[in-house]
């Protein structure tokens, strides 16, 4: 609880720190940046500005080598105070949440930008800091596209999750026919099969095993429709769901290439779903009546029988 506590009201850079992976990324963070800004719900926020504090911290990709000390090959720290002052700019906002929502997702349009820590306080309503802190992986940044009239838009599938049972149903054309009906991309996932895995005692290797299992069953479910097809990384989702194509999803490259995957054995399909669905903003999760869904998720949820 001590370091929880301490994690809660440290710089977001602790924060990224304590669940960066055992080979963590480079971090270039922001801190103390406070600007006065007209924002909040309440009648006395209107007409007056306040100080506001901001403090940032990017995870960021390799950089390219040589840098030859060039600024242009590195996420300059003047992108992070460009994503604030833009969105500060763009309109009065009531919720410190809403921008620090805008301020990440700014940030993670940055090529180099993987992960942000947003924490955005108001420093004049009261004797302490109020404030809010976010983390927002580019991962969960939606498929965008752009329709006739040039406009972007944002895209969100419907993930679903297959049991062997519907894998195996007779009437599982009739199942994806159904799933089409709304006109959304359709990105299917799978569970272990049924048949007996390799046991080896080695969590890392039992890992890769599983996953390879899942990736079989994918493969299964595929042969069965020819709408289907079979992707793993989230370049080829992106470009799968642009295509309008049926998506049967391969897990291993994204899970194992991932910091924030699920960190068990890949035995439950039904959390490798629901982390996929948080991975590419779902509209919604579709699951066979009674599937247990792990705590903590925003994504919506439907159950159908199967």
């Amino acid at each position: 609880m001590t370091t929880d506590i301490r994690l809660a009201f440290d710089h977001p850079e602790a924060r990224a720190e304590a669940s960066a992976p055992a080979d963590p990324r480079d971090r270039i963070s922001l801190r103390d940046h406070v600007v006065a800004v007209e924002i909040g719900a309440f009648q006395a926020e209107r007409g007056h500005t306040q100080r506001v504090r901001f403090n940032v911290v990017v995870e960021v990709r390799p950089h390219p080598l040589p840098l030859e000390d060039d600024v242009d090959r590195i996420l300059s720290y003047d992108r992070i105070t460009d994503a604030i002052s833009v969105e500060l700019k763009a309109e009065r906002l009531n919720l410190l949440e809403t921008l620090a929502e805008r301020i990440a997702e700014r940030i993670l349009l940055e090529p180099q930008a993987m992960r942000a820590f947003v924490r955005v306080e108001k420093l004049d309503r009261g004797p302490g800091a109020l404030g809010v802190e976010i983390v927002r992986t580019r991962a969960a940044q939606p498929l965008r596209a752009v329709d006739a009239e040039g406009v972007e838009t944002a895209v969100h599938p419907i993930v679903v999750f297959l049991d062997n049972a519907s894998i195996d149903a007779p009437d599982l054309s009739g199942q994806l026919d159904a799933l089409q009906q709304d006109g959304l991309p359709v990105i299917l996932c799978v569970g272990l099969p049924t048949l007996a895995l390799p046991e080896t005692g080695h969590r890392a290797v039992q890992r890769r095993i599983n996953l390879l299992a899942i990736e079989q069953n994918a493969w299964r479910l595929a042969a069965r429709d020819p709408r289907c097809v079979v992707v793993s990384s989230r370049t080829e989702i992106d470009w799968a769901m642009k295509q309008g194509q049926m998506i049967v999803w391969a897990p291993s490259k994204l899970v194992l290439d991932s910091t924030d995957s699920p960190d068990g054995l890949a035995q439950d399909g039904v959390s490798l779903a629901l982390w996929l669905a948080e991975h590419v903003a779902a509209a919604r999760l579709v699951l066979p009546s009674g599937a247990c869904v792990p705590p903590g998720s925003h994504i919506p949820k439907v159950y159908r029988d199967t």
